[in-house]
């Protein structure tokens, strides 16, 4: 297909540009599954490869720090070599990972899989929305980008209720597997249906930068992990913040002294962008701490099994669908400002009710946040992402997503770390292992999961009483701090957004009108 440069008027006009939409769709789709759709698996695999729970932290966390430390490079990469070609790329990486972590039979083989696939993501998921421009005008793009997001975001609560139905049919390899026809479908897809755009003056991949940035967040995200078993206060531990912390810090100096620099840092400078950046990035952290912490309790507390335990998921994903189709006229209604303040405290509002479950609370009390929650989500999601987009220059699109989705996945990334670790020290310390043995007391710590296993070996009721105490005090704490944080960011929105709530005004695509008379 003829590559193009800017965003000429055929090219929106293309007859095509619906279907290939849903090329982009079913590819976002695969991305959002593999969010969340382990978190339901890890009490399967925790008993299986014995992993405790930093082990499943590392199998969660592997993906999304790959994720979020490559996407930066890989917009950079689609602006300068083709975002078609690129997207195509990333899906058959993502395809080769699923393959190898469908083959896996130990955790180290599982963690590789899940950086091969986040490596693969990282193309996706910033270029998918990068050709948007391309294929739509000012007019109709609100509505493609609602549909791509929406389609990211059904994908994460979807994930569980997949993933739960392939472990009640076939073993835990499977929710690797299921990727492999969709990535298929989506690569196919995209060979036929998308054009070609690229902005060949667009800056060269700075290797360096790139090696801080996946460093920079290794090392965070890893600190986090460890530190509630060795404390905070741990040699380990604080030299690998203060690693990342130094790390993090030599990559804004070197890309602020650069001329056309990988991490663009005038973008944040933009009030607008970068707020709506901030309460997509929030809205991440607390879904992705509560996608955590939710599949154990549905699990071993509720006594689901994996199916199960997805399907009471569900509830999320209805209020989710209400919200991602109602979000543009109640946007044109009210503003963006209103709208994502508003719905960062209906995300609030479910999570500090959720923090008040306890072990008689029952499925009911738990599907009615959940639903809450999901309405929160998609109404803050959706007009943030919209409008940050709608903030880039065109010629500056895979580069400039690849910053609105890097910090959106860090986001993701330190709300399973914080919240998983937050979670695992209130769990540890209120687990009653007395009377125990070493070894088993030892294995009844690591996780909900494992002390039932424990329990059901030794006979001990009194032991899965504790755990499930210990777990729901813990799961109650993460909510608490999740609906804070979604609070804290909504106050942010109303009182710094400018006051029309629209966000700023796209830039000037500079070259456009060159790059149109050249085609």
């Amino acid at each position: 297909m003829t590559a193009v440069t800017g965003t000429p008027a055929a090219a929106r006009q293309n007859p095509r540009r619906w279907w290939a939409l849903g090329a982009l769709v079913a590819s976002m789709l695969v991305l959002g599954f593999d969010m969340t759709i382990l978190n339901v698996a890890l009490p399967t695999m925790a008993g299986q490869l014995d992993a405790d729970t930093g082990e499943q932290q590392g199998m969660a966390d592997a993906y999304v720090v790959v994720f979020a430390a490559l996407m930066l490079p890989a917009g950079l990469l689609g602006d300068r070599f083709g975002r078609r070609r690129m997207l195509m790329t990333g899906l058959g990486v993502f395809l080769a990972g699923s393959v190898l972590g469908a083959l896996a039979h130990d955790v180290s083989l599982v963690v590789a899989a899940r950086a091969v696939m986040g490596l693969g993501g990282a193309l996706v998921m910033p270029l998918a929305l990068a050709v948007l421009p391309a294929l739509f005008g000012p007019g109709e793009r609100t509505k493609a980008v609602g549909v791509v997001s929406a389609a990211a975001a059904l994908g994460a609560p979807l994930g569980p209720v997949v993933g739960g139905w392939l472990l009640d049919h076939f073993w835990w390899g499977s929710i690797f597997l299921i990727n492999v026809p969709m990535a298929a479908i989506g690569l196919t897809a995209c060979a036929f249906l998308l054009p070609e755009t690229r902005d060949p003056s667009s800056p060269a991949v700075d290797v360096l930068s790139t090696a801080l940035t996946a460093a920079g967040l290794g090392a965070l995200v890893h600190a986090v992990i460890e530190a509630p078993a060795r404390g905070w206060g741990d040699p380990l531990v604080l030299g690998t913040s203060a690693g990342a912390a130094l790390l993090l810090t030599a990559l804004v100096l070197r890309e602020r002294r650069m001329t056309r620099p990988m991490l663009d840092l005038a973008l944040l400078r933009d009030r607008g962008f970068c707020l709506h950046t901030l309460a997509a990035t929030l809205v991440m952290f607390v879904l992705s701490g509560l996608m955590f912490v939710l599949p154990p309790y549905l699990q071993a507390v509720e006594g689901n099994d994996a199916f199960g335990a997805g399907m009471r998921i569900l509830p999320m994903m209805g209020g989710l669908i209400v919200a991602a189709k109602g979000a543009e006229p109640v946007v044109r209604r009210f503003g963006a400002r209103a709208v994502i303040s508003g719905g960062l405290v209906v995300l609030a509002f479910a999570a500090i009710l959720g923090s008040r479950t306890d072990l008689h609370s029952g499925y009911g009390f738990t599907a009615l946040w959940l639903s809450v929650a999901g309405l929160g989500f998609g109404f803050a999601i959706v007009p943030a992402m919209d409008a940050a987009l709608g903030a880039l220059p065109v010629e500056r699109a895979g580069s400039g997503t690849g910053l609105l989705m890097t910090v959106r996945q860090v986001g993701g990334a330190l709300g399973i770390a914080l919240l998983g670790s937050l979670l695992a020290s209130a769990y540890t310390r209120g687990l009653d292992t007395g009377g125990l043995p070493g070894a088993p007391a030892d294995a009844a710590g690591e996780s909900v999961i494992a002390a039932h296993a424990v329990a059901e070996r030794l006979g001990s009721a009194r032991l899965a009483a504790s755990a499930d105490a210990a777990y729901v005090h813990g799961m109650g704490l993460v909510l608490l701090v999740s609906g804070v944080a979604a609070l804290v960011a909504a106050l942010l929105v109303a009182a710094l957004l400018p006051r029309s709530g629209d966000g700023p005004a796209p830039r000037p695509a500079m070259g456009t009108a060159e790059d149109d008379a050249r085609q």
